[in-house]
């Protein structure tokens, strides 16, 4: 199966956003996928302020998506967009390192408000660094995601179905995308 890598953008070590990814991580593992998680937060904070693509932890994060078949990018929302942490990430990538990528984008936030943060935030920088298809993303209430003691979460179940099935639609392009680029 494909090999997926999952970004979480968020810069809290008790992210909601990061417990959801690892969470669908593992909805993908049970359909096949092969998961590679990273956090950027535990990224060296020199890697992503020293506007250094060289740097090795960038040159090794851009080795990881080239591997990748497909990439799950989670994200809170701060003022309307995607977290600086996870610009400042992107930012260091090569223009095209997402080409021939299948992408999901997921964001978190607290208000309804931001809702449309992927498609006018998000969604565009993945375009612009040539994802091949960018998946319908979905945006996930912080009160609809409750952490357990574990490290995990709970769903609220409005929120729990659908995101059940923006993950299905995520693994279906993937595999598509598997066939697709395998030799005949």
């Amino acid at each position: 199966m494909a090999v997926v890598l999952s970004i979480s953008g968020s810069p809290s070590p008790t992210s909601r956003t990061a417990r959801l990814l690892r969470h669908l991580d593992g909805q993908l593992a049970l359909r096949g996928h092969d998961i590679v998680p990273l956090d950027v937060r535990a990224l060296p904070a020199e890697a992503l302020t020293g506007a250094d693509p060289g740097h090795p932890a960038i040159v090794e994060v851009a080795g990881l998506l080239a591997r990748a078949d497909g990439v799950v990018i989670g994200t809170p929302v701060y003022k309307a967009a995607y977290s600086g942490l996870l610009k400042s990430l992107l930012d260091l990538l090569p223009q095209y390192a997402l080409t021939g990528k299948t992408v999901l984008p997921l964001a978190t936030g607290g208000t309804t408000a931001h809702v449309l943060a992927i498609d006018y935030a998000l969604r565009p920088v993945l375009s612009s660094m040539g994802a091949t298809h960018i998946t319908p993303g979905w945006f996930l209430l912080d009160r609809d995601i409750t952490a357990t003691p574990d490290g995990g979460i709970t769903l609220e179940p409005a929120a729990a179905e659908p995101l059940t099935q923006v993950v299905e639609q995520f693994s279906a392009a993937l595999e598509r995308a598997t066939l697709l680029a395998s030799p005949s």
